[in-house]
């Protein structure tokens, strides 16, 4: 119920009384927490002799002529704003009439932002932005040193350039900044003073003007000291902390700002926003789903943890739901809010219960799109733009959205896309929010979103450029580097983003779940506004407010300015992995990251879709094999234990195409085995190991027999054919020599059976990452396979302190000028050699991500601004791309996973771009038959007694008993020496390896106790020596004799002939 109070006034003095006591107490109701007034304030332009003035409700401002017009904000007001928007700018005004710097607080999104530049826009103010981050230094805000001509000089920045000017400089995301960097306006803020790096001194304007009167400005200019305008302002734009993640607000920072909380737009301003978007949507339908909307922004729903609602991005979904209004609410809403990926079982079970409530549960009664009908080029202006139509059950809905400059089509010709019922529901969802907005897929590693989101290029004509993040990633690699010219000055080099916003491409951003929240967060008004600042103080505006300021200055003027438009197709889709339910890090899907994109979470593929995507892309491959595999896969994934499911994240779709595509070359070859080696089931923990073998006795899947395995496994080189097994290959011709690693190596059945596995992949054109412990041979194994296919090597160790940089190029200085030089990775795909990645585990797996696309799509961006790109065409005319040569090839080599190793899980990383083999110790028969090739004098029972020791230690290193997993490589040391000094005991020699366990007792206890077991003596002592057990003998009886006579005739008798010896017995 409503009430309204009229407050009538009689005149008199008494009536005047009451009517201001009845205000006074009814204030708190109707001010809100903020004290406003019920008045509605209304924004006047009054053009009088002395000047323009704007007004809002009681409180004006004179403008002033703008001296750079182009660094005015423009279209960001509207005619008709709401109450709330206005009464912002009241305060605002208010406070730059006092000349107080401002703070807008308040939840994630664009409002703060937009309600600071409608401000600006209005008062006709210059604006210098900066978004910051956790890389932002001071040289950011304060000056910066370039060279120009071989000399340093200092340019200055945003705060410098806003105070000396008389601008007004926004701040955006403080919490996102280091806390000893902003102090550094501490007096700016305050007094309005600040001391420069090149010597000038910033100084408030009404002391510069006191000393104006007593010297002459030459004066003052010799002393540098420099007049700060009385119309620098600064408006702050931050989020409170601790509510969201960052940084709290250092104390003296923040008694230097008034602020003004900036909430939410109030629902029924709100509710007419979305009338006007959405005239075809039911008035009914739009105040449920803003009241479900409301309902996750409100502080209950905060305490049960669940994430604010974006709920600037209805005006996206009313728009979506306007162009189809018989489609389902519930399936927009989830674009807008994905609960389902981030919440856990209590806040799904709330948000499923406000859905019910708000009656918006109608994904059973109300259909969602099908599949995309029709595509057609739609051309509005120089924009280019695509009819695409959709159908909605047994409906069409046409609409219209950006495209590419390539032409469009329905069907690409792509041969890696097979079309499945739930990929045609996806693309035409995605052509929904692409009309409104940037777009986020979020799926699981290898299920197909890169795949995807090429094939919806495909159909919009659009060119991709994909960029891969990384956790290192900072603000100045998404946006500009710096780097040092020939003559050695310094400039700015766009990123591939900046580039592609500019020409109107599809920007890929590969793994948003990797890169820091403060990074990402420089994207903001990127994707919001479609405006961007960079560092060298280039400006990037919307198409048309670009057109707007060619009203007032030519193209040659802006051009000159540093004012470039953004094309009006540029979009960005981002792709991610599922954030982890509960984890700190891992949760990545922030309220701040909500309102950037509309979400689109790729479903499992049923089995049918499956099979038919794995009949699509392989050909010739059995029924009953891709049957057996696929229902063994599908087994694991819908299980609930939690152990299956982790070995089902290894067998993704990309990992199965990679399965059935070598099964379709190499018919005999057993699913058990392939399936091992996907999962690494070598080094899997001995319960995941069983639950693997179980589910795959389940579905069929058996081992095959030893004999079959091992029979005939040679290696021969015959007229330039090399033959491992049954595998055949042609030897390349390379003439790069001395690049061919050439290394001593003694062929063995097992390593012989691992390098057959690896010819057969590498003949598929696949990238290879062979894994295992330490010492059994993984660089010898590829060692010996490059020298027998007589492949060029390129080496590259990895470490912890590897970088993306490092990883592409090597910067050196000549004639003192910085030249970065290509890495081994650049040579080799230039050159077409073979990539050996060494230690891979070492480097940090944020690190390491970056070679997914190359491995994937063939595409890469260098840290010098070069591209590599596996289409030829793409590289025609331009000087800094280069092709991917089609011999490269990567081959990785890291440790297992888990203890005692300390590197990081690369196989569980990027496992599933390679194919793996696990590389293991040989078995004994395997071990002994090299032994003996190492050490041929040396004594066969000591070989045989060093590999049954070896092999027990490593089974007991397998079940937990010692922790060092003994190798390959610690046996081999020892018949090495043993051959070279024969002398030495067998006991002293194997304490070369065992001296690093001599001071654990528990551990030494247990290996001498095996090495004793096996005969070899080490640390033995006369304790060690165990007596037989003294058993008395039966006490002597006669039997009976016999003689031996001397007579031929006896000699003849005697059946075994005997001889006399002696026999000397040494005492104790």
């Amino acid at each position: 119920m409503q009430s309204l109070i009229l407050l009538h006034s009689t005149g008199g003095r008494v009536a005047a009384i009451a009517a201001k006591r009845i205000r006074t107490i009814l204030n708190p109701v109707f001010l809100g927490k903020h004290g406003k007034s019920w008045n509605i304030h209304e924004v006047k332009l009054l053009k009088t002799t002395a000047g323009d003035t704007i007004s809002i409700g009681d409180v004006s401002f004179t403008l002033k002529k703008p001296k750079n017009p182009e660094l005015v904000p423009c279209g960001h007001t509207s005619d008709a704003s709401a109450q709330s928007i206005i009464k912002h700018l009241r305060w605002i005004m208010q406070k730059d009439l006092l000349g107080q710097d401002m703070f807008l607080i308040g939840p994630p999104g664009p409002l703060r932002r937009s309600i600071a530049m409608q401000y600006l826009e209005l008062t006709k103010r210059e604006v210098e932005y900066v978004a910051l981050s956790r890389d932002t230094t001071e040289t950011d805000l304060k000056q910066r040193r370039e060279i120009r001509a071989g000399t340093a000089f200092y340019i200055d920045q945003c705060a410098v350039r806003a105070a000396t000017e008389g601008r007004v400089l926004v701040l955006e995301g403080l919490e996102k900044a280091e806390r000893n960097v902003l102090p550094v306006l501490n007096n700016l803020l305050e007094n309005r003073e600040m001391q420069l790096e090149d010597g000038r001194f910033l100084m408030a304007a009404d002391r510069y003007d006191k000393l104006l009167k007593e010297h002459a400005k030459e004066e003052l200019d010799a002393w540098k000291i420099v007049r700060v305008s009385e119309d620098f302002r600064v408006i702050a734009l931050g989020l409170p902390v601790p509510k969201y993640t960052g940084n709290p607000l250092d104390p003296p920072l923040r008694s230097r700002f008034q602020a003004r909380d900036v909430y939410y737009v109030p629902f029924k301003d709100q509710l007419q926003l979305l009338y006007s978007f959405g005239p075809r949507i039911p008035a009914e339908r739009i105040t449920q789903l803003l009241s479900f909307s409301t309902t996750l922004c409100s502080q209950e729903s905060t305490t049960l943890g669940l994430p604010d609602f974006p709920l600037d991005n209805l005006q996206a979904a009313v728009k979506i739901l306007d162009s189809c209004p018989v489609m389902s609410t519930k399936d927009v809403m989830h674009r807008l809010y994905p609960y389902n990926v981030f919440l856990g079982k209590e806040g799904k079970t709330a948000v499923e219960d406000a859905l019910t409530r708000f009656e918006l549960q109608d994904s059973g009664s109300m259909p969602t799109p099908r599949g995309i009908l029709k595509v057609q080029e739609a051309k509005d202006g120089e924009n280019q733009k695509a009819m695409v139509t959709v159908q909605v059950e047994d409906k069409e809905t046409t609409f219209q959205v950006p495209a590419g400059t390539n032409p469009v089509r329905l069907h690409s010709d792509s041969p890696n896309f097979i079309r499945t019922p739930s990929h045609e529901q996806l693309l035409a969802q995605m052509m929904q929010s692409h009309m409104v907005m940037d777009l986020c897929l979020i799926g699981a590693k290898g299920c197909g979103k890169t795949v995807i989101t090429k094939e919806f290029a495909n159909i919009l004509g659009y060119n991709i450029e994909p960029i891969m993040l990384y956790q290192d990633m900072t603000a100045r690699d998404l946006l500009q580097q710096r780097y040092t010219l020939p003559t050695g000055d310094t400039a700015w080099r766009p990123s591939p983003l900046v580039t592609a916003s500019l020409e109107g491409k599809l920007v890929v951003l590969d793994g948003i779940h990797r890169v820091n929240p403060g990074t990402l967060a420089v994207l903001q008004r990127l994707i919001h506004d479609r405006e961007l600042t960079l560092y060298d103080g280039t400006r990037l505006l919307r198409a048309d407010k670009y057109q707007r300021l060619k009203e007032e200055l030519s193209d040659q003027e802006l051009q000159k300015r540093s004012i470039l438009p953004i094309h009006p197709s540029f979009r960005i889709i981002a792709l991610a992995e599922p954030p982890v339910v509960g984890s700190s890090t891992q949760q990545w899907l922030s309220p701040e990251l909500l309102t950037m994109f509309l979400f689109h979470v790729l479903k499992p593929f049923s089995i049918r879709e499956e099979v038919q995507v794995v009949k699509g892309l392989v050909s010739h491959i059995p029924q009953d094999a891709v049957d057996q595999l696929l229902k063994f896969t599908h087994k694991l994934r819908n299980t609930n234990d939690p152990t299956a499911q982790s070995l089902a994240s290894s067998l993704s779709t990309r990992q199965l195409l990679r399965i059935c595509r070598r099964h379709s070359h190499y018919p005999d070859e057993n699913l058990h085995h392939a399936i091992n080696k996907a999962c690494l089931s070598r080094f899997l923990p001995s319960l995941a190991r069983s639950a693997l073998e179980k589910n795959m006795r389940d579905s069929g899947i058996e081992a095959a027999s030893e004999t079959q395995e091992e029979n005939d496994y040679t290696c021969e080189l015959k007229s330039g054919i090399l033959r491992i097994g049954k595998v055949s290959a042609e030897v390349s011709s390379s003439d790069q020599k001395m690049k061919v690693p050439d290394v001593l190596f003694y062929d063995n059945t097992q390593h012989l059976m691992v390098m057959e596995d690896m010819l057969k992949d590498f003949l598929l054109g696949e990238h290879l990452l062979l894994v295992g412990n330490q010492g059994v041979g993984k660089n010898k194994i590829v060692d010996r396979f490059l020298h027998l296919l007589n492949k060029p090597r390129e080496y590259l160790q990895l470490h912890r302190d590897t970088t993306v940089q490092s990883l592409t190029l090597q910067p050196s200085v000549q004639d003192g000028i910085i030249v970065y030089e290509d890495s081994p990775l650049v040579k080799a795909v230039k050159m077409g050699h073979i990539l050996v990645i060494d230690e891979a585990d070492k480097a940090p797996t944020n690190v390491t991500c970056i070679l997914k696309t190359l491995v994937e799509s063939g595409e890469m961006i260098l840290s010098d601004g070069r591209k590599i790109v596996a289409n030829p065409s793409s590289a025609e005319g331009r000087p800094n791309v280069m092709v991917i040569h089609p011999d490269f090839r990567m081959i990785v080599l890291a440790n297992r996973p888990g203890f005692p190793f300390l590197g990081n899980d690369f196989f569980g990383a990027l496992g599933d771009i390679f194919s793996c083999h696990a590389v293991d110790n040989p078995k004994p028969e395997s071990e002994l038959s090299m032994l003996r090739q190492y050490g041929p004098d040396v004594p066969e029972p000591i070989l045989q007694k060093l590999v049954a020791t070896f092999g027990e230690l490593r089974n007991m290193a397998d079940q937990g008993a010692i922790t060092y997993p003994y190798s390959t490589r610690e046996v081999v040391n020892i018949v090495k020496h043993l051959q070279k000094f024969p002398n030495e005991g067998l006991a002293s020699v194997v304490q070369n390896v065992f001296d690093f366990d001599s001071y654990n007792k528990d551990i030494r206890e247990t290996l001498l106790s095996t090495l004793h077991k096996h005969g070899i003596p080490v640390g033995a002592k006369p304790t060690n020596v165990q007596l037989a057990k003294e058993l008395p003998l039966p006490d002597c009886k006669f039997i009976g004799y016999w003689t031996i006579g001397e007579t031929e005739n006896m000699k003849q008798k005697i059946l075994c002939p005997t001889e006399n010896r002696q026999i000397k017995i040494k005492g104790p």
